[in-house]
C-alpha cells in the first residue's frame, strides 16, 4: 500500500470509497481507499462496524494499519466535551494531552525499554496545517490540552472539576493513539469537534448522547472540508522529526 495520508474517524464521520482490509500483528483492520484530488487517503473507522466502546478499541491495530498503509501523516477525528466554554460545533486542535485511562495497550514495545520523546505530542507541522485549513474554511480553531478519560461512562461533575485543572476539553479516544503514532514514526494530529459542555458545565442537566451524535453529523461537511484542505498542504518531504522518534528512544 502506498497512501499519502490516513484519517481515523469516529462518531459521525466517515469517507466513501473502496472497502479493504489491512492485516496487522494485532488484528485485521477495515479501511476505505479514497482520494482527495491527487492525495491517496486511507480511512480507518476507529470503532469498527459494531462500534466498539472507547476502552475496547484496538488502538495498536489502528496505528499499525496506518503505518502499513504507507501514509506518513495521520489525522484523527475526535468528539470532545468542553471544560473551558468552547461552543458546541466549534473546532479544537490539541497541542498537548493528559490521560486518565487504565488497561489500554499503549506501546508497541512490551519486551524492551523504548521511551519516545513526547515534548511535542502532536506533529507541529500537521497541527499548523489543520489550523490554517480550519481558518480557510471559516472555522477558527481553538488550541489547548486534550484530556482523555477511560469511559465508557460520561464523566461526573466532580471528575470534570478535577480534569478541568489539567486541560480544556475531554474525550475518550485520543489516547493511546497519539503515543502509538509517535512510536510508529508517524506525523499525527487531532481534529476535535466540540459536541457539548462537559458534565456540570451547563445548566440543562444530563447530557443526551443523541444530541452529541446529531451534532457530529451536522459538522461532517465542515470537518471534511478541513481534512481535504489539509491534505493539499502535505509537503513532499516531512519537515519534522516525527519519523525519527525511535532514533534515541531505545536503551
Amino acid at each position: 500500500m502506498n497512501f499519502d495520508m490516513a484519517v481515523i474517524g469516529g462518531l459521525g464521520f466517515s469517507l466513501e470509497g473502496l472497502k479493504d482490509e489491512v492485516d496487522t500483528p494485532y488484528g485485521r483492520v477495515p479501511i476505505v481507499r479514497t482520494r482527495m484530488k491527487t492525495i491517496k487517503v486511507a480511512f480507518l473507522p476507529r470503532h469498527g462496524e459494531s462500534h466498539l466502546p472507547p476502552h475496547r478499541v484496538n488502538y495498536r491495530a489502528l496505528i499499525c494499519a496506518a503505518k502499513k498503509s504507507g501514509a506518513g501523516a495521520v489525522i484523527s477525528i475526535n468528539s470532545v466535551g468542553s471544560m473551558a466554554g468552547h461552543p458546541p460545533g466549534s473546532i479544537f486542535i490539541p497541542s498537548d494531552f493528559v490521560e486518565f485511562t487504565s488497561c489500554r495497550s499503549n506501546t508497541f514495545f512490551d519486551d524492551r525499554a523504548v521511551h519516545v520523546d513526547m515534548s511535542q505530542p502532536y506533529c507541529p507541522h500537521l497541527r499548523a496545517a489543520l489550523i490554517q485549513a480550519a481558518d480557510a474554511a471559516g472555522r477558527q480553531a481553538a488550541e489547548g490540552i486534550y484530556v482523555c478519560a477511560q469511559g465508557p461512562h460520561l464523566e461526573s461533575p466532580a471528575q470534570i472539576r478535577m480534569m478541568g485543572q489539567f486541560g480544556d476539553v475531554v474525550g475518550m479516544t485520543g489516547y493511546p493513539e497519539v503515543v502509538l503514532a509517535r512510536e510508529a514514526g508517524l506525523c499525527y494530529a487531532s481534529l476535535c469537534v466540540v459536541t457539548n459542555p462537559a458534565a456540570g458545565m451547563a445548566t440543562e442537566g444530563s447530557l443526551a448522547l443523541s444530541g452529541i451524535s446529531d451534532l457530529m453529523e451536522k459538522c461532517h461537511d465542515a470537518v471534511l472540508e478541513i481534512v481535504q484542505q489539509t491534505a493539499q498542504m502535505l509537503p513532499a518531504e516531512r519537515p519534522c522529526s516525527c519519523g525519527s522518534a525511535l532514533h534515541d528512544a531505545r536503551i
